[in-house]
């Protein structure tokens, strides 16, 4: 074995651990907000989870000596925070409510559909007939979901078809964030834009929590959700993801929006005895196909030509 492979299968066992810990962290993350938005409200709910965070994430920044970043692109972080966080955050925490976690957790595996959507549209990048093929693959994924959603999973909700709605403009506010970043936050560091995407989104919603805070005062297990979402599945997870983008590379790291879906499915099965069907998996699989092709993570290479005979 040579010394390159050798160290290539080092730096492999050194980031796959913390990409599954990763996905295990964000799969939970709709078992926690539907939770923690059972007693608080969605509004409420998505206002303390970036609150928190980034009191988390403030004192590493100032550690790390990350504020002279913030202090010099303050208004695009804090911008990228509610596209990023503060909207998203909010639909979701309506959105479980209505919908299976494990199915939200589905749909929002189409976060990089849509950035590729977005990046084409709004960043000129160039879209491939493969790729233009797995983003036709990944819509026709999300018209079947949305076409027989299972009665365990939501189905029989009246706001069921809204939910699906409110859960794919979450995921295409993730998807404008990614090129909003891309035009206007390179070379931020990676904790001043998440500490301060935290600020922004909590300032966003700080009215809003305030104005619909519950009238009785949620229970200790709505807190311990909410105070996990924040600290957890926020502020730990965006210091993993970012250390995973540097040791693994951004289209490694992306493919942890493909495994979430596996634990959110788990959690949902064994703590709210959630559905899993058939028609959901194979769903599931058409969308993550189609995701992997327009992304680029998934090429097809043309075949080799024949060496000529001599």
């Amino acid at each position: 074995m040579s010394g390159a492979t050798t160290a290539s299968a080092v730096g492999a066992r050194a980031w796959v651990p913390e990409f599954v810990v990763l996905a295990a962290i964000w799969g939970s993350s709709f078992l926690f907000t539907r939770l923690g938005a059972a007693e608080f409200g969605a509004l409420a709910t998505a206002g303390l989870r970036t609150g928190l965070a980034a009191a988390f994430l403030w004192p590493l920044l100032i550690r790390q000596g990350q504020w002279p970043a913030l202090r010099q692109h303050w208004r695009p972080i804090l911008l990228s925070g509610v596209i990023n966080s503060a909207i998203p955050f909010a639909l979701y925490a309506w959105v479980v409510a209505h919908l299976a976690t494990g199915l939200t957790s589905i749909l929002n595996a189409t976060v990089p559909l849509f950035g590729a959507l977005v990046a084409w549209a709004w960043l000129g990048d160039r879209i491939s007939r493969l790729r233009t093929l797995g983003l036709v693959l990944g819509f026709v994924g999300v018209a079947l979901l949305a076409w027989r959603v299972p009665a365990g999973a939501g189905g029989q909700s009246p706001y069921a078809t809204w939910a699906m709605a409110a859960c794919l403009l979450a995921t295409t506010c993730y998807a404008v964030a990614a090129s909003f970043a891309r035009r206007y936050l390179v070379g931020v560091p990676a904790l001043a834009n998440a500490a301060g995407s935290q600020l922004g989104a909590f300032l966003a919603l700080a009215l809003p929590t305030a104005w619909f805070w519950p009238a009785q005062m949620p229970g200790a297990r709505a807190w311990a959700a909410v105070v996990f979402l924040a600290v957890v599945c926020t502020g730990i997870a965006y210091v993993l993801y970012f250390r995973l983008i540097a040791r693994a590379g951004p289209s490694r790291a992306l493919t942890v929006t493909f495994l979430a879906p596996v634990f959110a499915l788990a959690y949902g099965a064994l703590f709210l005895h959630e559905a899993i069907t058939p028609w959901m998996m194979g769903c599931g699989a058409v969308i993550v196909c189609g995701t992997m092709l327009s992304t680029g993570l998934v090429r097809i290479r043309p075949p080799a030509a024949a060496a000529p005979c001599r």
